[in-house]
This record gives structure tokens, C-alpha cells and sequence, in this order.
């Protein structure tokens, strides 16, 4: 007798049989992402790498960008962590309106962030005024404008990571915490934050990618003074008119970094399957 076929069983063959139409556009999009990329590495000129990235404008911006870029990743989980929090909690008043400010630097061109940033705490700026006549501080142009523009532009990536670990999370166990006496702080201390330790974690890897590779609004509200707020995606864009070897291998470390961070969350985002 003919094996009947199981339904709930997929044919392989027939799995393996794609459209051209879908196949074709498929490829081209994989190969506008990927070839730019080989390019780089190929066009690369490896056999100045030892001069060009050991030398003191290369290294000092890529000390600024480490350093500031971590700065930046510290303030955004302490911020970010509470209001995903309070974003994820059922019921919460204006939660739509609310996630949809947070997502806009997603959106917003980098240089208006930059230009936004100066409205507020320019010299001239909303807050800016106030605190430069208090105290003869401003923050444009100093690497505390730097960590503020990284933290603007990744602060959503980690909110909206661990809004989505809150979210999956299973409630029962902060409501049996709750049901056994532990105040709210102790059950978001210990119940909470284990939880969502790898959402956390997938979120601050990230957002500390993010603020690395930020350009447009460091540019624009601490500008490129070398060794003071000239971050390494600054230094790249001024290597081209200058030096472009130079250019081609700090992209090539950046784009080194960038590997490095999505090894780190393909358990968590690439490699779902």
C-alpha cells in the first residue's frame, strides 16, 4: 500500500523549491548588504595597519569613543532599566504616547538630535543658560557632550529591549514575591532583575554599539576637537579627505566591533533557529 503522507510533515523538496521572483530580489538585498562589506576588507590596506592604527590621533580616538561609549552605556541601563519598567507595567496612562517619544531618536536624522541637544543645553539653551551662569560650565564641546549625544541615540535601543524581556517574562513570580510580603523595590531587586538579566544584557551590548558608532549628533553638539571629542566614526570621516588608508582600516575596526557585538546576541536575536 502507498505510505499515506502526514500533514503535519513538510516535503523538503517542495521546501526547497523558491520562486525566481522571490529568490532573485532575495540576493540582490543580500548582496547590497554584504559586498560593500568584503570591499572594505578587501580594499583594505593591511600592510599599513601597524602605522596607521598605532598612530596618536587613531589611538586617542579610539580611547575617547571606548571610554565615553561605556560612559554612556552605564547612564543608559540606570536610566533605561527604570522606564522600561514603568513602560511595561499593565495599565500604565499614555504608555503608547509615551513609547512613541522614546522610539523617535530611532527615526530622527542623528545631526537634529545634535541640533536638539543644543536647544536645551547649549549655552544659550534651556537648561544650558541657567547652569553656565551658575557655574561658568557648558556642556558643548567637552566629552560630556559626547557621552550625552551616545546616550541619546541608544538610550531607546536598551529601553525597548528590556521593555520586551518584561513583557515575556512571567508575572506569577513578582506576584508571589508581592503575596509573601517583599516590598516593590525588593521584588524588582531580587525577582525583577534576574529575570530579565539577558535582556538587560542584549540591550547594553546594543546600546554600547550604538553610542560607538555615533556621528551626527556628537559632531554637531561636541564637535571634532582631536583628543578632546574627535571619536573615532569623526576621525574616519576626516581620514577620507586626508588619508584614505587611514579611513579604510578604522572602518575596518569598527566594522570589527560590529561583528564582535552581533556575536554576542546571536543567541538572543541572529540565531533564534
Amino acid at each position: 500500500m502507498p505510505r499515506r503522507r502526514d500533514p503535519g510533515r513538510t516535503d523538503t523538496g517542495a521546501r526547497a523549491r523558491i520562486p525566481v521572483l522571490i529568490g532573485l530580489p532575495a540576493v540582490v538585498a543580500l548582496l547590497v548588504l554584504i559586498l560593500p562589506l568584503v570591499g572594505l576588507v578587501i580594499k583594505a590596506p593591511w600592510a599599513r595597519a601597524p602605522e596607521l592604527l598605532a598612530a596618536p590621533d587613531a589611538l586617542a580616538a579610539l580611547r575617547l569613543s571606548m571610554i565615553t561609549a561605556t560612559a554612556a552605556t552605564v547612564i543608559v541601563v540606570l536610566l533605561g532599566v527604570p522606564a522600561a519598567w514603568l513602560l511595561a507595567r499593565p495599565g500604565l496612562p499614555g504608555a503608547g504616547v509615551i513609547r512613541a517619544l522614546i522610539t523617535v531618536p530611532l527615526v530622527l536624522p542623528p545631526v537634529v538630535g545634535g541640533v536638539a541637544l543644543f536647544t536645551v543645553l547649549g549655552r544659550s539653551g534651556l537648561l544650558g543658560q541657567p547652569l553656565y551662569q551658575l557655574t561658568g560650565f557648558a556642556f558643548p564641546f567637552t566629552p560630556y557632550a559626547v557621552v550625552l549625544a551616545q546616550v541619546f541615540v541608544a538610550l531607546p535601543y536598551l529601553i525597548l529591549s528590556v521593555e520586551g524581556s518584561l513583557r515575556a517574562a512571567d508575572r506569577r513570580y513578582e506576584e508571589a514575591a508581592a503575596t509573601l510580603g517583599a516590598t516593590p523595590l525588593t521584588v524588582f531587586r531580587r525577582v525583577t532583575l534576574p529575570l530579565i538579566g539577558p535582556g538587560i544584557a542584549a540591550g547594553a551590548v546594543l546600546a554600547w554599539a550604538r553610542a560607538l558608532g555615533e556621528f551626527g549628533a556628537t559632531i554637531t553638539f561636541a564637535g571634532n576637537l582631536p583628543g578632546v571629542t574627535q571619536t573615532m566614526p569623526i576621525a574616519v570621516y576626516l581620514a577620507l579627505t586626508t588619508d584614505p588608508d587611514a579611513a579604510l582600516l578604522l572602518s575596518v575596526l569598527l566594522l570589527a566591533v560590529s561583528v564582535a557585538v552581533l556575536v554576542l546576541l546571536r543567541g538572543r536575536w541572529v540565531a533564534r533557529w
